[in-house]
């Protein structure tokens, strides 16, 4: 089969589906919550309903059957400008009940009341039993049309510009949790193509727990929070999760991946996504392939500290969903390439000794190269949360011409279960009529009635075959489009349950994945594992999973042991030969600072301070990213500059980088009886700025100071000079070396790793 050629991004299409912030002049802060300012009354005369934001949008109006209406996306907003029962009926009052006399009981006859009470009553549908906590956004996948040599797929050919809706979660908290828990991450995208809708439902590590399906409720139920006290949310340190993975050691590569820096992403902007299983794809000829799909995000794959995503945690546990928004308000979209991995469609189905039918095991890209093939942009964040992000239906069998399945066991329970559990989750088999599920393409499907039933179907002849209907509708051909599963020769076996693999190995990957990571990530490894052990209960625990963790690697067992006062035992297994994967390490390389969050520390009383404040936000704007003043008081500070944020508001973990202009004196809030921020008091600098410096110092963040801003690092002992503290003359300066600190995201030189 020939290669895959390289391709350009294709550079009209793309600019045509995004648009750009222009007005860099006085750059907007996202965030505001409605489309404009609000009086400081409460309106009292009637007026329309607010437009949505600029930011936003909808999905298509389509029909029920997929047509398209030509209608714009308010036909389905509110309409009016009174308040109306649900069938249109103006209300005059809707803040008291009917009653019998005014402190008489309230009366059956109150239909209102009823209405009003019974909807919200069930105005909560049962939450995702995984993937419940997530955030989405619209946008546009442009093909680069390189892949047509191994897939059909039509949205893949150059040019073709399909809309998207993509969910990014977390996997075991509920609705309820905070977004920077330890945890893997879904990547799940909905393309509706012009052949129909494809579901490309991933996560962002690209192994799994299990090789099969049947052990997924095993897996899950161990690692949510024990069923005796509900309790611990969304997070994977207790007994139950490592008495599970210390048993089922197929499960070690994936908890190795969950325990690096991959579990805390920076944010899903920065995050890669895996198609997970094997593909196979089909060319126009009918030739097969197998292959994996990556997401790579344009920005580079970067995380959080652990004591940063703790304290994200309390302070903002809609991190990740606002970071998200945010950038898309802001005009920094993000953008993620698709690739693929493409390996020869054997009847073993292996490659270089790899099984490819295996979930819990990866090619590494020194072996076989991620080829881009198509660029993903968002760029509307979604009007209503519940109607498209909450409401939103993925599957697996959800597949186009030229994209079919394989006969990996944990790909095939996943056909079944996603869409078993949306018949209980959405109310029925219709879900896919509702508006974010609606397909861009005509639908004749002969499925009639049940529970949501939106389509006003013609005709008595909803069979096949049949003449009433004059044999409408009609079966497609390979020719005409239609989806063909590929036939595949079924080996002659025996019914039977045993493992699928061809290798019972479940340590040399993972001892691959950690070999590869930096000294500063395996530290970070060692840690993960020490907290999470270290939060077990059960001693024998603790110590089953080193015995896991001595067949994967020496160093790391011993370090881990060290932490919990455990000797280290023996493995059990002779440690296999690996050859480490540079690509599977977030560092060492350059990316764009789209969209980062700058903190710039100001003093009101400092004029010289806020002298060039004007041009630097604006030059930090017009290079994508977004400045937040830092100051004492909220509100005007002089000369129309205002403060996003507050000493009271921020905390540094909201902040990528540092920019201090000035060194404030404590402000008259700065009182641990009103702010525990402030700590001990100091004589020349508000501790809260002390306290954000060090954090920020903490977290291995880039810090530039001028004029008065060298006194504040003294204060809270950075040295200038050390790795990423900086001082210089002029902001201009201060913005010029930040950039060059930013692109590798972090200043890990600042922390060498530890020999021990």
């Amino acid at each position: 089969m020939d290669p895959i050629k390289p391709a350009k991004v294709v550079k009209d299409a793309l600019e045509k589906a995004v648009e750009k912030v222009a007005d860099l002049a006085t750059p907007p802060i996202p965030g505001a919550p409605g489309s404009a300012p609000p009086p400081l009354e409460e309106p009292t005369g009637p007026k329309p309903a607010p437009p949505r934001k600029a930011d936003q949008g909808s999905p298509e109006t389509r029909t029920a059957t997929g047509a398209r209406t030509g209608a714009d996306a308010d036909v389905r907003e509110q309409q009016g400008e009174y308040l109306t029962t649900s069938t249109g009926a103006r209300l005059h009052d809707t803040d008291h009940s009917l009653r019998a006399g005014r402190r008489g009981p309230t009366l059956l006859q109150d239909h209102h009341l009823r209405e009003k009470i019974t909807h919200f009553d069930h105005e909560r549908i049962p939450e995702r039993v995984v993937h419940a906590r997530g955030a989405g956004a619209h946008g546009v996948f442009v093909g680069y049309g390189n892949a047509t040599n191994v897939c059909k797929a039509a949205f893949l050919d150059e040019g073709v510009t399909t809309p998207v809706f993509v969910r990014f979660s977390t996997v075991l908290g509920s609705r309820g949790s905070a977004d920077t828990v330890r945890d893997t991450r879904g990547f799940a995208t909905k393309f509706y193509t012009s052949e129909g809708t494809f579901d490309l439902v991933g996560n962002n590590i690209p192994v799994f727990f299990i090789q099969d399906g049947i052990k997924f409720p095993d897996i899950i139920h161990a690692a949510k929070p024990h069923p005796d006290r509900e309790i611990p949310q969304a997070q994977s340190a207790h007994d139950t999760f490592w008495d599970f993975v210390s048993l089922h050691t197929e499960a070690t590569h994936h908890v190795l991946w969950n325990m690096s820096d991959r579990g805390i992403p920076r944010s899903y902007r920065m995050m890669e996504g895996f198609g997970v299983h094997s593909f196979r794809l089909v060319n126009a000829e009918g030739g097969t392939a197998l292959a994996k799909f990556h997401w790579k995000p344009k920005l580079g794959v970067h995380s959080l500290t652990w004591e940063e995503a703790q304290m994200i945690g309390g302070v903002d546990p809609d991190f990740h969903r606002r970071d998200l928004y945010d950038a898309i308000e802001a005009g920094a979209f993000p953008q993620w390439e698709l690739g693929i991995q493409v390996f020869p469609d054997t009847p073993e189905q292996t490659f270089e000794g790899i099984d490819l039918l295996d979930s819990t095991k990866i090619v590494p890209e020194e072996l076989a190269p991620v080829q881009p093939i198509g660029v993903l942009t968002l760029n509307r964040n979604p009007t209503n949360f519940f109607a498209e992000t909450e409401q939103v239906a993925f599957h697996l069998g959800n597949l186009v011409p030229g994209i079919d399945v394989t006969d990996d066991p944990l790909f095939q329970t996943r056909l079944f279960s996603y869409l078993d559990t949306q018949l209980s989750r959405l109310g029925g088999p219709n879900f896919n009529q509702i508006p974010i599920n609606r397909p861009h393409v005509p639908v004749n499907d002969m499925f009639r009635d049940g529970f949501h039933q939106h389509a006003v179907h013609r005709g008595v002849a909803p069979y096949k075959p049949n003449t009433l209907d004059g044999g409408c509708p009609f079966f497609a051909g390979a020719d005409t489009g239609a989806l063909v599963e590929v036939p595949q020769p079924v080996a002659e076996s025996v019914k039977e349950r045993r493992a699928h693999v061809t290798v019972d190995d479940h340590f040399s990957q993972a001892r691959l994945f950690y070999r590869s990571m930096t000294p500063v990530e395996r530290e970070h490894i060692v840690r993960a594992f020490t907290f999470e052990l270290g939060k077990c209960y059960e001693q024998a625990v603790k110590e089953r999973e080193l015995r896991v963790l001595a067949n994967v690697d020496a160093d790391l067992c011993a370090k881990v042991a060290q932490g919990l006062g455990l000797p280290a035992p023996e493995p059990t297994e002779v440690p296999a030969d690996v050859t480490p994967s540079p690509a599977l390490s977030q560092l060492g390389g350059e990316w764009p600072a789209d969209g980062r969050m700058i903190g710039i520390v100001v003093d009101a009383d400092d004029p010289d301070g806020l002298a060039d404040l004007h041009a630097l936000r604006q030059s930090i704007s017009a290079a994508g990213m977004v400045p937040l003043l830092i100051a004492a008081r909220g509100g005007t500070l002089a000369d129309g500059l205002v403060a996003q944020r507050t000493f009271l508001t921020a905390r540094s973990v909201e902040f990528d980088a540092l920019l201090v202009a000035s060194a404030p004196a404590p402000a008259p809030d700065a009182l641990p009886q009103r702010d525990a921020k402030a700590g001990a008091p100091s004589l020349t600098v508000d501790p809260r700025v002390v306290l954000m410096l060090q954090e920020v110092y903490r977290h291995a963040k880039a810090v530039v100071a001028w004029g008065t801003g060298p006194t504040a690092l003294a204060e809270a002992g950075l040295v200038p000079g050390e790795p990423g503290v900086v001082v210089t003359e002029t902001a201009a300066q201060a913005l010029e070396q930040l950039q060059g600190l930013l692109p590798a995201h972090r200043v890990w030189e600042r922390f060498p790793a530890s020999a021990v």
